[in-house]
């Protein structure tokens, strides 16, 4: 087992229940599957896209699922190859599958696998950014946010000063912050939204069964439940200081509801003119 950590950097099951984080068994996988959610990320995010697909309908679950399943089966398919050459227990944390080659006497391999690593980092951070860029235009157009940066490029049809301010302080946030704080932010974040939504699912088929739905989630609610067990547990292995940061986040994007948000948006104001309306 890992050397118990202690203060902010445990994981906050650890502060609240004495689970003592493991690096191997059951236990270890479910540490390790808070870290590595990082990698599946971008699954969920090209759901933000769907309003640019032909038929969101029939593509955004090929797209989705089709790429999970392939993925997911490289990475079991790479684990089991790496676990095979070198003992598990002589892997680094750092970088398993370059020491793994180097073990072996292929350190050109080591080489180009650690360029794939990079290049494979940089597609996860685009597709974020994408994502992001596209939750943001959706928001200022809705005006939850300023309705400028809903403008949209007249040659590329892109949100282009969305695209332009998220590419500043993902800049910003790369040259200060630690690339690992940084994964478990994003990561207890993504959670919490998938806890949300899966919440959503339960109490909009209970009070809005009429709203058109082109994806329909099944066996609702037992797997709305599971998706929100499973993502408040995966949570519970993140660092204590990381849910500080999240909940110091969610501060910052809950006084910018209410201080703007709330007063701007659409909803807002079609109820006060629904209120100012005249009555006869």
């Amino acid at each position: 087992s890992t050397p118990e950590m202690s203060g902010l950097g445990a994981p906050l099951i650890q502060v609240l229940f004495g689970v003592t984080p493991t690096a191997y068994g059951v236990a270890g996988i479910f540490s390790a599957a808070a870290i590595v959610f990082f990698a599946y990320i971008g699954f969920d995010i090209v759901a933000t896209a769907a309003e640019e697909t032909k038929n969101p309908r029939r593509d955004m679950p090929i797209g989705i699922i089709g790429s999970l399943i392939v993925c997911t089966t490289l990475y079991v398919a790479v684990s089991l190859v790496v676990v095979g050459m070198v003992p598990y227990s002589q892997l680094s944390s750092a970088a398993p599958l370059a020491d793994a080659f180097r073990a072996v006497g292929q350190p050109w391999l080591a080489t180009v696998i650690s360029i794939g690593a990079i290049a494979g980092l940089t597609t996860v951070v685009l597709i974020m950014m994408l994502g992001q860029s596209r939750v943001l235009f959706v928001m200022s157009r809705d005006n939850l946010l300023p309705k400028g940066l809903a403008t949209v490029h007249p040659r590329f049809g892109t949100p282009a000063r969305v695209t332009i301010l998220i590419g500043t302080v993902t800049a910003l946030l790369a040259g200060f912050i630690p690339l690992s704080a940084l994964a478990e932010l994003v990561n207890i974040g993504t959670l919490f939204a998938f806890v949300v939504v899966s919440i959503a699912v339960i109490v909009l088929r209970r009070t809005r069964p009429d709203l058109p739905r082109a994806f329909r989630t099944p066996v609702v609610p037992l797997v709305p439940i599971l998706a929100v067990l499973a993502s408040i547990y995966l949570m519970a292995n993140l660092p204590v200081e990381t849910w500080l940061r999240f909940l110091i986040w969610m501060a910052v994007g809950i006084a910018v509801y209410f201080v703007y948000g709330r007063r701007h948006s659409r909803v807002a104001r079609r109820h006060l003119g629904a209120q100012d309306a005249p009555r006869g």
